[in-house]
């Protein structure tokens, strides 16, 4: 299945997010964090905001790397999410709201005081609707 993007560069402040992240979960691979922040954010009932975000960390990554055993399904959920939204699924709306998404997601994440380590990624994971 094509992917929205080839390479994924993060912002500078998502990847001070993501190390904030690293540390407290101990989850030590981008990927991973990257993966879970991206669901988060899809399971938000709103639609992302249209900011631009900048790539301008040294943080970046293919696809596959980020996508790993669940590529696929991601890319199907970012598509099934666009449609949700009244969105289209061509490659560029697909690559601006995966991007969005993304970084929404790490706002998320690094933003909830309550999430301290593993165990509390796993409990925002099954309490949300």
């Amino acid at each position: 299945m094509e992917p929205p993007s080839d390479r994924i560069r993060l912002s500078q402040t998502a990847k001070e997010q993501l190390t904030k992240l690293k540390r407290q979960t101990k989850i030590d691979q981008w990927n991973i964090l990257c993966r879970w922040a991206f669901c988060r954010s899809l399971a938000e009932p709103s639609i992302p905001s249209p900011v631009p975000i900048p790539a301008d960390s040294n943080v970046e990554m293919s696809w596959r790397v980020f996508g790993g055993e669940l590529s696929d399904i991601l890319i199907v959920a970012l598509k099934q999410r666009c449609q949700k939204d009244g969105l289209g699924t061509d490659k560029e709306t697909l690559a601006t709201q995966f991007r969005l998404h993304l970084h929404r997601g790490i706002g998320y994440l690094a933003g909830d005081l309550n999430l301290k380590r593993i165990e509390d990624l796993i409990e925002v994971a099954v309490t949300l609707p």
